[in-house]
């Protein structure tokens, strides 16, 4: 155990000396930070130079929470008229005409083709709309996503399965997870945590922002924006929709979509030129460019409606055929709405409305008493197990003891690495991982006692101490560890803090108790040639 290559002194101090430089920049405000990069002097790569630090989480630094919901009913009342349109889509294709029209019910479409060789021929067409489900949740068996029925009078039912439903409630979380995320960082918002909970909730959580109307109102809306046309039968095949040009009185606006929020390359604040009020600019891809050109240039002398989540914004007159592939939104914006708006056309819209379930602000003061809290208790808890491993193990409890101060720093230090948020029950990870470091640390230095009493020369007595101790240290952190990992795939929010730093002091534990601790004391034999334990 005396002998290390040389190779391995260099790797393991170069490891943690990166490991605790990491660490520096959590120690000094963005300011200092900023401070110290721009007094570097420029021919220095500042590449090389630490700047992350970590993150502290809401309960911390103060902030806002919000709590969404997927709708359950308006997404089932989108994928029954999803679902209508497509079997329009089907029957148009396959030249057959329904006998009363389609008619959409709770959780499903309902159409009538009383002639049987028109509904044999539309049957398997219809079969083909019940994809599998791809991706079953946990508990679920698969299954499909439509329920198709025949009746002998011609009815034929199409009503959405449950299997269907919850696969594309857990879709719409997912993407909705992504969208949230664009969104938030368009608003240059530093680390939100963004997690679901459960199997239709999205907790959001943005560390230093207290203003949660406006997340609210940022993240509430669905920003489905569409591109339709005005109809002058109100009888007709239309949706009643509020305007707001016209103080929220209904107009009848055209069921057919003819270009959506789905084409949008970019969407940028801006002003007008004549009336100098804020507005919108958007420009289209080529698929969305094209379709937005030919319904301008064969609706020429009609209004479109601009249609932002069923609110018709805007219904300017076609003047003239747009085929630039860019246009412009008007409504009576302030600028703050449509810088809002921008983010929003840019990030895409929702899969689904999301309903707030819950909001929470938490003020800077009390993230201020909880870090001071915690400061105290890491230090009390420090100080104890450092008086004690060097009262009961002289100078190996001061080899500890740097080891401990080692492996804090080697924690802070892969916290910053990986962009981890600090929360209050991180810091109750630090705190305990402060006391089980040194356990390994007492394995080793009893088994060094045993085998010192039993008679094996010091040497013999340090090298047993190290190899049969190894094994048990393996085993309890690893254990520890299936148990941390547990919470964290299981847990939410405070828990999978905790889980996430347990973890991390568990695999830095293994460093310093064995790698460095066997080094230091391989030093502190060939320097001082003892010839008992110090303890």
């Amino acid at each position: 155990m005396l002998r290390f290559s040389r190779t391995k002194i260099v790797v393991t101090l170069v490891a943690i000396l990166i490991g605790l430089s990491l660490a520096v920049p959590s120690f000094f405000s963005p300011e200092q930070r900023k401070g110290f990069m721009a007094a570097l002097p420029g021919w220095f790569p500042a590449w090389i130079v630490p700047t992350r630090a970590i993150v502290l989480g809401l309960d911390l630094q103060g902030g806002s929470q919000l709590l969404l919901e997927v709708d359950q009913t308006e997404l089932v009342a989108s994928q029954a008229k999803a679902l209508r349109d497509e079997v329009r889509g089907v029957l148009q294709r396959e030249s057959v005409r329904a006998d009363g029209g389609i008619g959409i019910l709770q959780r499903g479409v309902q159409v009538r083709i009383a002639d049987a060789a028109a509904r044999a021929k539309v049957m398997p067409k219809l079969q083909e709309l019940a994809q599998p489900i791809s991706n079953p949740l946990v508990g679920q068996t698969g299954g499909r996503t439509l329920d198709i029925t025949e009746q002998p009078d011609g009815l034929i039912r199409l009503a959405l399965t449950d299997a269907g439903i919850n696969e594309r409630t857990r879709r719409a979380v997912t993407q909705g997870i992504e969208v949230i995320r664009r969104r938030l960082d368009s608003t240059g918002t530093l680390e939100p945590s963004i997690q679901q909970q459960g199997a239709d909730r999205i907790l959001i959580q943005v560390p230093g922002l207290q203003d949660p109307e406006r997340l609210e109102a940022l993240l509430g809306k669905t920003a489905k924006l569409e591109f339709r046309m005005i109809s002058d039968n109100p009888a007709g095949d239309v949706d009643m929709l509020p305007s707001r040009d016209e103080r929220g009185a209904k107009v009848a606006v055209e069921r057919r979509v003819m270009a959506d929020g789905g084409d949008l390359t970019d969407a940028q604040p801006a002003f007008d030129q004549q009336t100098h009020e804020p507005m919108v600019s958007f420009k289209f891809n080529l698929k969305g460019a094209q379709r937005f050109g030919q319904a301008t240039s064969e609706n020429v002398g009609r209004r479109m409606a601009i249609v932002l989540d069923n609110e018709v914004v805007s219904a300017p007159v076609i003047r003239t055929a747009i085929t630039g592939g860019s246009g412009q939104i008007t409504g009576n914006f302030s600028v703050q709405q449509a810088n809002d708006l921008s983010i929003l056309l840019r990030a895409g819209a929702l899969p689904a409305k999301f309903t707030v379930v819950e909001r929470r602000v938490v003020g800077p003061g009390l993230g201020s008493d909880s870090i001071r809290a915690g400061k105290i208790a890491t230090g009390v808890a420090g100080l104890l197990v450092v008086g004690f491993m060097f009262l009961t193990y002289g100078t190996f409890g001061f080899i500890a003891n740097i080891a401990l101060i080692v492996h804090v720093g080697l924690i802070l230090g892969l916290m910053s690495v990986l962009e981890a948020t600090m929360t209050l029950p991180g810091i109750a990870g630090i705190v305990l991982t402060i006391g089980t470091a040194v356990d390994s640390n007492v394995l080793i230095y009893e088994r060094m006692r045993e085998e010192h009493r039993a008679g094996r020369s010091l040497v013999s007595a340090l090298q047993a101490g190290f190899d049969r101790a190894f094994a048990t240290i393996i085993d309890s952190n690893s254990t520890m560890a299936i148990a941390a990992l547990i919470l964290f795939f299981l847990g939410s929010g405070p828990v999978k803090g905790f889980a996430v730093v347990f973890i991390l002091g568990i695999l830095t534990t293994v460093i310093t108790a064995v790698t460095l601790t066997r080094m230091m004391i391989a030093v502190w034999y060939k320097s001082f040639r003892p010839k008992a334990l110090p303890f």
